[in-house]
């Protein structure tokens, strides 16, 4: 069974749509015994960081999803909570990556949101296995994580970022899988296959 952390931010819907679509059974919970017993746990997440980390710190999840050990999704903010640092709310994260979240910085050429299909690269097995380099994902965000020693692929917005990180059994994507169409749905099969 797959558990999707519930931490009041956002497009939970969208997620287990996407996990239906491929056979997945879930459950959408904020209980820490049903987290910790899944086989594998999803972290969503559209919001502000500073206030996504208080409502993780209100249920007592943080010290409870560092210690997690079966394999760990992130998707967009919930992959930036897993970071040290991010500038949206000045917000300390959970520190899982070891990476700082920093907002792009808008001009003529660079588009503040990110929104829209853009390209990743540099991928790396397990969560890309089955994907070419250059696929096209779809994101949306103002704030990404920069590139670190986990990153296991990057994408460029004015600047180059991490369009997904893994560390240990910790996985994270800034882009959107769910709304990925055929490659997100790849990603997400490699992920329930770890």
């Amino acid at each position: 069974m797959t558990t999707i952390i519930d931490y009041d931010t956002g497009n939970l819907r969208s997620v287990c749509n996407a996990l239906q679509r491929i056979g997945v059974e879930h459950i959408v919970s904020d209980n820490p015994d049903l987290i910790r017993q899944a086989d594998h746990v999803v972290m969503p997440g559209v919001g502000e960081a500073s206030s996504a980390m208080q409502k993780l710190r209100e249920r007592g999840l943080c010290e409870l999803i560092r210690t997690l050990t079966q394999p760990v999704l992130g998707i967009c903010i919930g992959m930036q909570l897993m970071c040290e640092h991010s500038e949206e709310g000045n917000a300390e994260c959970l520190g899982i990556f070891p990476t700082r979240v920093k907002r792009f910085v808008a001009s003529p050429e660079v588009k503040v949101p990110h929104m829209g299909w853009n390209q990743i690269r540099n991928l790396r097995p397990p969560l890309f296995s089955n994907v070419e380099e250059g696929a096209y994902v779809y994101f949306v965000h103002s704030y990404a994580p920069m590139p670190c020693s986990a990153s296991i692929a990057i994408s460029d917005n004015g600047t180059t970022f991490s369009a997904a990180l893994h560390n240990r059994n910790f996985f994270g994507t800034q882009f959107h899988p769910e709304k990925s169409g055929s490659i997100g749905e790849q990603i997400l099969k490699n992920f329930i296959a770890l």
